[in-house]
This record gives structure tokens, sequence and C-alpha cells, in this order.
């Protein structure tokens, strides 16, 4: 599995922080999933979260982990329109099956490019996690 995505899951809920204008916005997720290697999220095209990544697909994504390591992503977000990502996300155990389906003119999964992930913790140096 990819090292990132797997960071992303033992952290059980991470925060993505999106950029509108010069405000800064962040909000809590807990759907990841790997799709040909990549790290995939999901959105509601209607949501504010959705309009702001396609004006400024840069996020940045942090999330502690149970052992109190925390981790820093940062990325690109794309869209993927393809129905196989989409269908790849609802498989994953925190996908969002019980709200979207592919097809519904709504669900959108996004891959994310140029992913740099470093794990922190107290006790020790950054690392960085590579997929």
């Amino acid at each position: 599995m990819n090292k990132i995505v797997e960071a992303l899951k033992d952290t059980g809920v991470f925060y993505i922080a999106t950029a509108e204008g010069d405000q800064p916005r962040v909000r809590p997720f807990s759907s990841v999933t790997e799709f040909e290697g990549a790290i995939y999220f999901c959105s509601n095209n209607t949501k504010q979260f959705y309009k702001q990544i396609t004006e400024n697909g840069k996020v940045e994504v942090c999330g502690m982990k149970k052992d109190g390591a925390w981790i820093r992503l940062t990325g690109r977000l794309v869209r993927d329109d393809r129905d196989e990502a989409r269908a790849a996300m609802l498989s994953d155990p925190t996908g969002p099956s019980d709200l979207y389906t592919p097809g519904d003119g709504i669900f959108e999964v996004l891959r994310v490019d140029d992913a740099v992930c470093t794990q922190y913790s107290m006790t020790g140096g950054p690392v960085e996690i590579h997929p």
C-alpha cells in the first residue's frame, strides 16, 4: 500500500487546508484511498471546498497519529473524472459509500499530484514518507 495513504489512514481524521483568496480554510476529512499508486481524496462538487481547489489546487494536509506523531502532506489536487477512480474510493473502507454513487453528478475524486509528506514527532527529527 502507498505509505502516505497508510499514514493518513492511521490518523483516522486529518485536516485539509485550502485557500480562498487570502483566507486559509481547513476542514476535517477521513476518506482517502490509493488508486493506480496515487493518493485520492473525494468531495461533493457543490461544496466550497471543491470550488476552492478548482481555483487553487494547492493544499496542505495534517493529521495526528495515535502514537503522537503527526504528518504533513503538501500537494496539488487534480480532478479525476473516471468512474474507475470513483469506484476505488467508494470501495475503500474510508470511502463515503453511503453518500455518493458514480454518475450522481456531484461525487468528485481528487488525485494528489506533487505530494511531499513528512512525519514529525516530539522525540525525533522529521522523516519523509514516500509512496
